[in-house]
């Protein structure tokens, strides 16, 4: 196979992750553009890019260029994404695909039409243990959803002092708690039982009215009650304004038959509850369905975290451009539900009402 050439549209964190899991697929990281040329420089040093771009359009000129990730703030993903398919290259775009539901449906329309590979990091998807509880629901082991509850909590905005580009809802969007980590909740329970969330009940809240001088416009915390295409219901809370939780995604999902409980800070186990006798199950390739096993890329015992689940799910995304269609790739329309869940959870705040997706 031809080795890939990969840029990324971003200098920050999570361009440094996106960059580590192309490296690690076989990637050759050609070009990086950032917030100005300069700190395109500065990232092409420290990620390990063989040159720099002075703006987006001069990245997508680049002939070398096969693959662009979008790793910049929120209200530019959907004009730079899009620029992107027009150019004729694959992208990753970084979540949320859009701050507006309509420009999220008019990518994925772009992307449709263009028969490109078009990828959003919903990474939780490639937990080994995600994909075993998954194919437990599919194969009906654990019988039809009852009840969900599931929670998504850090810390790292607690203070009135903590600040980043995504509480200026200019730049992040109108939604900064449910749009930035909720998105990867409602992704994962929906993924995991195949049971769509239909109706919901929401609350947001927010700690801090100011953060320095500056007004707070996006939410710290969402809380919602939800009903199921199956007929189940359930609780959600997400925060980043939780003491002492750094980012758990804590996720229980009753069926008639049992129950599966995960907490991606504790990604060695999964709990299977049963009326007589449960179970830890570990993270044992020999244990697992063959979805789940494939994606243990060290013996069990040997910890797998963030980075190994985006590691492969980069590795997916390339697969997919040479034809392949690996399961449970999140794409563009999965970035369009987020959108979806995310404006619904708002409207419902705004009216004290329940709303119907």
């Amino acid at each position: 196979m031809t080795t890939l050439g990969v840029a990324v549209v971003g200098g920050g964190f999570m361009a440094r992750v996106h960059s580590t899991a192309a490296r690690a697929a076989g990637a050759r990281l050609v070009s990086v553009a950032s917030s100005s040329p300069e700190r395109g420089e500065q990232a092409a040093r420290e990620l390990g890019f063989e040159r720099s771009a002075a703006s987006v359009a001069e990245l997508l000129e680049d002939a070398d260029v096969d693959v662009v990730h979008v790793c910049t703030p929120n209200a530019l993903h959907a004009e730079q994404a899009a620029a992107v398919l027009a150019s004729g290259r694959h992208v990753v775009c970084e979540k949320p695909l859009a701050t507006d539901v309509d420009d999220a449906r008019r990518l994925v329309e772009q992307a449709e039409g263009s028969g490109l590979v078009a990828t959003v990091p919903f990474v939780y998807r490639f937990y080994p243990l995600v994909r075993e509880a998954r194919a437990r629901f599919r194969a009906g082991d654990m019988g039809a959803v009852t009840t969900i509850t599931g929670s998504y909590l850090q810390d790292w905005l607690l203070g009135a002092e903590d600040q980043n580009w995504r509480v200026d809802a200019a730049a992040g969007g109108a939604s900064r708690a449910f749009a930035d980590i909720g998105s990867h909740l409602v992704d994962l329970l929906e993924f995991i039982t195949g049971d769509r969330i239909t109706a919901l009940a929401a609350s947001t809240s927010t700690l801090h009215r100011n953060r320095g001088s500056e007004p707070v416009r996006t939410e710290d915390a969402a809380a919602l009650t939800l009903r199921t295409e199956g007929g189940a219901v359930g609780s959600l809370l997400v925060s980043q304004v939780a003491p002492g939780r750094k980012n758990r995604l804590a996720l229980e999902v009753a069926g008639t038959e049992a129950t599966l409980g995960l907490d991606t800070e504790q990604p060695e186990t999964v709990w299977l509850g049963r009326r007589a006798g449960s179970q830890l199950l570990p993270r044992d390739a020999d244990q697992l369905s063959p979805d789940a096993a494939r994606l243990c890329t060290v013996p069990a015992g040997h910890a797998m975290g963030y980075q190994d689940a985006f590691n492969a799910f980069v590795a997916d995304t390339y697969a997919a451009t040479t034809g392949a269609d690996p399961e449970g790739l999140p794409r563009f329309a999965d970035g369009l539900r987020a959108g979806v869940v995310t404006r619904a959870v708002l409207d419902s705040a705004a009216t004290g009402a329940w709303t119907t997706l």
